[in-house]
């Protein structure tokens, strides 16, 4: 690294939305700008914005650049969704595949959100935001994307925090907003003590907090956190991961079919939405997310039956013949895909796959793997849940014909 700045001119945007140009990838810089920088090996950190490019637009956030949440908060509407668009244009660019416009699908801002508190040498506790490609805590007051339901997140972070700051542990505070307030779990504190739980259980009092747990168990529940998806309500376990969802478009696509496996399904975004019409298989690795999904499945009047297993799916996908009684598979794995579970989906009869993604080139990857077995995706959708950020969530529906009749056709 040398401290002797360089002036660059950005080229383009990468994919995880900074600025690339003069050999560097440089965060928080846009398409255009002039900027001077400091060299640290292929990255380059900003010291200047000598003239700002032509989609440069006013950051909503006192702490933008410093917090490192929001990649392209300074990017213009229209330049930032066609970025954005893009990314799944250049993952697809060798598929036959039309990419829709961008859907904007923040609604009224995140429901989720995790703070970080570090207790210094000196005593004093930091809660807020990490920043970029740094352990370091930026102390915010105030977070403008999140929910209305989350706004009171902070302050119980705050308070927390300086309540567990004597352990000098690190400390991540999950915070959700549900229908019955806000659920929080902490994670890095480890076994709490006797005075800490005392103390914790008044302050989540204090706050209004819903629920209250500690790696996962419940310290203190005032009321039951739960979610509505569809007609069902969801209690949900501590921590959850709540998934993206175009739920409307992924269940009328899936309107034909009497019997759907839902997999990679958590809480059941979807398969509680599918349950209106169909019989459907969940599957995931989570225990505590499958038992929330057949609780509400078993206390919703009017919904067909809904199974569930845990499993692996990348280590022990379905297999062709355990998917010979399924006529659709709604499809939403984790960043890395699903190409075994994806294999395994190819070599069976099914003929319509509804597929959730939340990362472009594994997408690609399992689309083509989809393609080579005969299904067509007539377009896929880019949406943009997390705004201000370079993460995309995909949706697109797989249809192929019927192996049997396919088979009818060639005599």
């Amino acid at each position: 690294m040398t401290d002797s700045p360089v002036r660059v001119r950005v080229e383009r945007l990468g994919r995880r939305g900074e600025g690339v140009g003069g050999g560097f990838r440089i965060p928080y810089a846009l398409p255009g700008d002039e900027v001077s920088v400091i060299p640290d090996g292929d990255r380059g950190d900003i010291v200047g914005l000598l003239d700002a490019g032509p989609d440069r637009t006013a950051a909503i956030c006192p702490w933008f650049t410093r917090c490192g949440g929001c990649a392209v908060q300074a990017y213009a509407e229209p330049a930032y969704r066609a970025w954005k668009r893009g990314l799944l244009i250049e993952a697809l660019a060798s598929a036959d595949i039309k990419v829709a416009p961008l859907v904007d699908a923040h609604g009224e801002g995140r429901r989720r959100a995790v703070f970080h508190a570090r207790t210094g040498p000196d005593g004093r506790t930091v809660t807020g935001y990490m920043q970029a490609r740094s352990h370091a805590i930026v102390a915010v007051d105030a977070c403008p994307i999140l929910a209305p339901g989350l706004t009171g997140a902070l302050p119980a972070a705050r308070a927390i925090a300086t309540t567990l700051a004597t352990a000098g542990k690190p400390l991540d505070i999950g915070c959700t907003a549900t229908v019955e307030g806000m659920d929080i779990d902490l994670r890095g504190r480890g076994p709490l003590l006797d005075d800490e739980r005392q103390r914790l259980v008044a302050l989540a009092a204090k706050h209004d907090l819903a629920r209250l747990s500690n790696h996962g168990a419940i310290v203190l529940e005032r009321r039951k956190p739960t979610l509505a998806v569809g007609a069902a309500l969801v209690e949900l376990p501590p921590g959850s991961f709540l998934q993206a969802a175009l739920a409307a478009r992924v269940v009328a696509a899936l309107a034909g079919a009497k019997r759907i496996a839902d997999l990679f399904c958590g809480v059941g975004t979807f398969a509680l939405r599918l349950a209106g019409h169909a019989e459907v298989l969940a599957v995931d690795t989570e225990k505590a997310s499958l038992l929330a999904l057949d609780r509400a499945a078993r206390a919703t009047p009017g919904l067909r039956r809904v199974a569930t297993e845990m499993r692996d799916l990348h280590r022990r996908p379905l297999t062709p013949a355990e998917l010979a009684g399924v006529d659709a598979v709604c499809l939403d794995p984790p960043r890395a895909g699903a190409e075994s579970q994806v294999r395994a989906i190819a070599a069976s009869n099914i003929a319509a796959v509804a597929s959730v993604a939340c990362d472009a080139a594994s997408f690609a990857r399992d689309a083509a793997i989809l393609s080579a077995a005969g299904f067509r995706c007539d377009e896929a959708v880019p949406v943009a849940q997390f705004r201000y950020s370079a993460h995309l969530e995909i949706v697109a529906v797989f249809r192929r014909a019927k192996r049997k009749a396919a088979r009818r056709l060639l005599g």
